[in-house]
């Protein structure tokens, strides 16, 4: 498999992994806000600039519940609303860059056939 590291996804990553860090200092479950919060974006990011793709899938699938922790927070708890609103626009950071390859793909595909071009696929393996 094609291993392209993603050092945009891996800086988002890391930036939300320091959110968390702050946000949950004084916290008085430091141990649990540190693997629940901080941990999970550190460790994709590590993967997301080794260019795992399993990193990249998960830091998608993870970014949409770190969306709507955003939005609960920012609506929520005005007191932290900060918070929640910098975390919201990370995650869509992270679920756009984790995707990226694969929009620009999809999207490639249609303007060349907008276009008249045609763009051949690869032939499918499971008919006999």
């Amino acid at each position: 498999m094609n291993r392209v590291p993603r050092p945009g996804l891996a800086i988002a990553l890391l930036l939300l992994s320091a959110l968390f860090g702050w946000w949950f200092r004084d916290d008085r479950h430091v141990i649990a806000t540190l693997v629940v919060f901080t941990l999970p974006p550190l460790l994709l990011a590590i993967g997301a600039w080794l260019g795992r793709p399993l990193a990249v899938f998960w830091s998608g699938v993870l970014a949409l519940g770190w969306f709507s922790h955003g939005v609960m927070t920012a609506w929520s708890h005005p007191e932290v609303r900060l918070y929640g609103w910098l975390e919201l626009l990370l995650a869509l950071v992270i679920v756009f860059a984790s995707s990226w390859r694969g929009l620009r793909g999809r999207f490639a595909r249609k303007a060349g056939a907008a276009h008249g071009t045609r763009v051949e696929s690869a032939p499918d393996d499971s008919s006999p």
